[in-house]
């Protein structure tokens, strides 16, 4: 798949407007456009913009994805007009907005559920029902929102219609789409095309699914290497981890797939712990990896803070953002990835070497094209660790510390 150009080096981040400012707008959020972008943001992924349910609603707030309108905007946000000035300002800082995307479900109150019914699943007694999953380890019962049913073609135009809205109407660059995988691959395929005549988007799967690949989406989730820097920090996992997964993925993806890389989102953030909880002194190592490893990176809005607790995600619960702490860290991790073609995303960068380094607690890989190279070493303990790379002398690095080496040519550095 060729993807479009402004993604090719970029850099992904997520916005969390409730949460973001203590006003929780996109006028109030608009005003961290600039420091965004000094710090090399790229793509701006917006959370569910739409009204929330208030039927069955969880918490005061409810959550984002039971969504009440598909073409409207939610109140506690602004307005449709303040939406577009935010991605007019993004767009002419050179960055781009992708919207989330709920098309597995709706809220209970949503106009579908009674303007057309036959849209969405139905129990014994042909009633709509909570969306229930007993597929997993633990069943899951999402209380808050009814399932659609993707076997009525009806909806597939109408679902389609609703995400032209957005991006006729706001100018947006494509969408971030919630339980993927759960939708018909050729839905999404269809509506790819149907976008891309508006306008070339970018589309982010939350799957795994190598097939979504093919035509529909540009990046599915990595929480393949998402999982093993989690166990990395937690001492259950080292080098030999990464090399494995490298050597042989779980799943293998076509040529060119993006994946995304993070050690955050929203989920993991509310769900999982704060990056003080899931990382603690590892997390800059793993963050680096996350940046250099073959992939699109992720910063979840607020980490550039040292995000330290768990968001609330049912309430008003706004990011403490202290004095961006962590901005200067990832100003350099974005920097070194548009400025070396060898970390580019997919097809346009280099796929990895592991390097030996003689330590299972030393991780090191090399990635590089004609002109072009860098070469990666991560302590992936909480200990000092001697290593030595090919034809070098023995080095040492602090516990969780890790060292960045780049080759370029001139011609290579003028591009």
């Amino acid at each position: 798949m060729n993807h479009v150009e402004w993604s090719r080096n970029a850099n992904i981040y997520e916005v969390n407007i409730r949460q973001y400012t203590p006003e929780g707008s996109f006028n109030a959020f608009a005003k961290h456009l600039p420091r965004l972008k000094k710090m090399g943001v790229d793509i701006l992924w917006l959370m569910p913009v739409q009204p929330i349910g208030e039927k069955n609603r969880k918490g005061s707030l409810g959550s984002y994805y039971a969504v009440r309108d598909y073409t409207a905007v939610n109140p506690e946000f602004g307005t449709l007009d303040d939406l577009r000035s935010l991605v007019k300002q993004a767009h002419g800082l050179g960055m781009r907005v992708i919207i989330d995307w709920v098309a597995n479900h709706t809220a209970f109150d949503n106009p579908w559920t009674v303007q057309h019914k036959d849209w969405y699943l139905k129990n014994e007694k042909g009633e709509i029902f909570p969306v229930t999953y007993t597929d997993g380890a633990e069943p899951e019962y999402w209380t808050d929102v009814t399932g659609l049913d993707w076997t009525n073609k009806a909806l597939w135009k109408g679902m389609s219609d609703a995400m032209l809205f957005w991006v006729r109407e706001a100018d947006i660059d494509g969408f971030r789409c919630d339980v993927a995988g759960k939708v018909p691959t050729p839905f999404w395929n269809e509506v790819r095309t149907t976008l891309d005549r508006v306008k070339p988007v970018f589309m982010l799967a939350e799957a795994d699914k190598p097939e979504l690949h093919e035509h529909a989406f540009d990046m599915t989730y990595g929480w393949d290497t998402k999982d093993i820097f989690k166990e990395i920090a937690k001492g259950k996992a080292d080098a030999r981890t990464l090399q494995a997964f490298l050597a042989k993925p779980p799943k293998a993806f076509p040529p060119g797939a993006y994946r995304m890389r993070f050690t955050s989102n929203h989920d993991e953030n509310s769900w999982s712990g704060s990056d003080v909880e899931l990382y603690g002194p590892a997390f800059k190592a793993m963050a680096v990896l996350a940046a250099t490893l073959p992939g699109m990176p992720l910063i979840y809005g607020g980490q550039e803070a040292g995000l330290d607790k768990r968001i609330a995600f049912f309430e008003k619960d706004p990011i403490a953002w202290k004095t961006y702490a962590y901005a200067p860290f990832y100003t350099d991790l974005l920097a070194l990835k548009h400025g070396n073609r060898a970390l580019w995303n997919g097809q346009y960068g280099a796929e990895p070497q592991v390097l030996a380094t003689g330590n299972d607690k030393v991780f090191a890989f090399r990635r590089a094209l004609p002109g072009n190279a860098v070469q990666v070493t991560v302590n992936v303990s909480g200990q000092s660790q001697r290593y030595t790379l090919a034809g070098g002398a023995a080095q040492t690095l602090a516990p969780w510390d890790y060292r960045i080496d780049v080759q370029q040519s001139k011609a290579q550095a003028a591009r």
